[in-house]
């Protein structure tokens, strides 16, 4: 069983190899804005979206409005107009649109800063809740995506079935130091290297520690 002394080393042999490569938009958004507000827009437009289309289309959408009360001035067309072709781009839309009237009815206009109260705004999951806390206010979060579930269970570090069932393995297992790394580096080495299908084993620095559950054919 992979210890956490063996999981801090993975995650920073990994944070090495992903230095020269671009973070996640979501990740950008934070470092450029420095807006819980425009991080939680910016993970909303992520949902099932690629972080080529994202990025652009969240950049459009500041170039509108950056905070609630600006958005709630934009009609929903306009909104619709600057993210397309995000996935679902009416629909977010309108739940941009309704969290911001939220957020200013319930939270004099800012975004709240736990888990609980991110959970009640509708349309944001544990997904989102969690990346907002990290990439947002710099709080530990443990954000579970495709790949932080593929990449953790492939490595034998968890074994779960479900992105929620590997969140809640992980807020046992994993040090609470590595909790805001391990999303934006597994999310880039699951994009680049460590990919769902035929992963790049030849180029993994973690190679020889990991187990590869799950992996047929590999590269």
């Amino acid at each position: 069983m992979m210890t956490a002394l063996r999981i801090a080393q993975v995650l920073e042999r990994l944070k090495i190899a992903v230095s020269a490569l671009s973070d996640p938009s979501v990740t950008l958004v934070g470092k450029r804005w420095h807006s819980p507000y425009l991080v939680l827009v910016s993970c909303l437009l992520s949902l099932r979206t690629k972080d080529e289309t994202t990025l652009p289309a969240s950049e459009r959408l500041f170039e509108l409005a950056q905070t609630p009360e600006g958005m709630l001035k934009l009609s929903i067309a306009d909104m619709e107009h600057a993210i397309y072709p995000v996935g679902f781009y009416r629909t977010k839309a309108r739940r941009i649109h309704d969290i911001s009237h939220v957020l200013i009815r319930d939270y004099k206009g800012n975004v709240p800063d736990t888990l609980e109260a991110l959970l009640s705004l509708k349309g944001v999951g544990r997904k989102t809740a969690n990346l907002v806390l990290v990439e947002g206010f710099g709080k530990p979060g443990i954000c579970v995506d495709t790949h932080v579930h593929r990449i953790t269970n492939r490595l034998g570090y968890v074994h779960t079935g479900t992105p929620d069932k590997t969140e809640a393995a992980l807020r046992v297992k994993l040090p609470r130091e590595l909790w805001k790394d391990i999303n934006w580096v597994l999310v880039l080495w699951g994009q680049n290297v460590c990919r769902p299908v035929s992963p790049k084993c030849s180029e993994c620095p973690v190679c020889k520690m990991c187990r590869r559950v799950g992996v047929g054919s590999h590269r």
